[in-house]
Parts: C-alpha cells; structure tokens; sequence
C-alpha cells in the first residue's frame, strides 16, 4: 500500500506539513490522528486547519471531546478521545451523526472509540523522540487512495 512518510524537526515545520495535507481534505474525509502525548497532533491540526482558511485559536477539544470549525464551504469537526472512559460514550453523544459525507472530520486517540467509528480515510501516525518527529500518512480508503497523490 502507498504511504507517505515525513521527518519533521520543529513545531513551525509540524504546521507547515499541515497545510500540505490540507489538500488531503476533501469534503466527507475522515482523517485518524494517532500517536504519543505531545507527539504534535493538534498541531498538525493547526496547520491543516490555518490552510483551510481558519484564523482563530486552536486547541486541542481534550476536555470538550468536540471543537467545530465552520470554514466557508466547509465544516470540520476536531474529536479528541483521550478522556473517553468507553466508546460506547461515542454512542450516548450521537457520534455518528457527525460523521456525515458533507463535513471533514479528524479525530485524535482513535483507538479509544473502536468499533464505533467509521472507517478512516486517512490514518496520520506521529512516531516522535527527543529532536524529531515521523508522520507516517496511511490511506484507508478508496477515497484516501485517490487523493494521496495530491501529496507526491
């Protein structure tokens, strides 16, 4: 399977790979976050974000589960996971519904919502140690293969 891998050095140039896969970011794509704490995924999130078109604060939804970004033709849901006691919680808050084919969705700790999300288009890994970090981009889908290629 195709996949793209980047070292990073620096938080600045973590954003700056953000606004690359920001072309990545069709509507009804469903991006996967996974690595480490402080590994950098909200802010490869800010990046992807900002070239997007968003200009306000960024923070990681850590404590609210959910931040909503409404961009001009887009709206982008930003799930954080790590908190979640169980996935069925995913459940309980209609999860689901926020996962429709008209909105962009990234959701970081994946694995604490197994079997109750939808395949990923995307899986984004961030591998880091005390001076880099390797972002390792996995397409999932059909779709997620497709649009690879914008990033080669």
């Amino acid at each position: 399977m195709q996949f793209v891998t980047k070292v990073i050095k620096t938080p600045k140039a973590m954003q700056t790979f953000g606004k690359k896969l920001a072309k990545l970011c069709a509507t009804g794509c469903r991006i996967y976050f996974s690595g480490e704490l402080g590994a950098g995924k909200t802010t490869l999130i800010r990046g992807i974000l900002r070239a997007l078109g968003h200009v306000g604060h960024v923070k990681s939804p850590t404590f609210t589960l959910l931040e909503t970004y409404i961009l001009a033709e887009k709206v982008i849901y930003h799930f954080d996971l790590y908190r979640l006691k169980d996935p069925v919680e995913l459940e309980y808050i209609g999860a689901r519904d926020y996962f429709s084919p008209d909105v962009i969705s990234f959701v970081e700790w994946p694995e604490y919502g197994k079997d109750f999300l939808p395949e990923p288009d995307f899986v984004c890994k961030i591998i880091f140690n005390q001076t880099t970090r390797i972002v390792e981009i996995l397409p999932i889908s059909n779709k997620g293969k497709q649009l690879i290629r914008k990033l080669k």
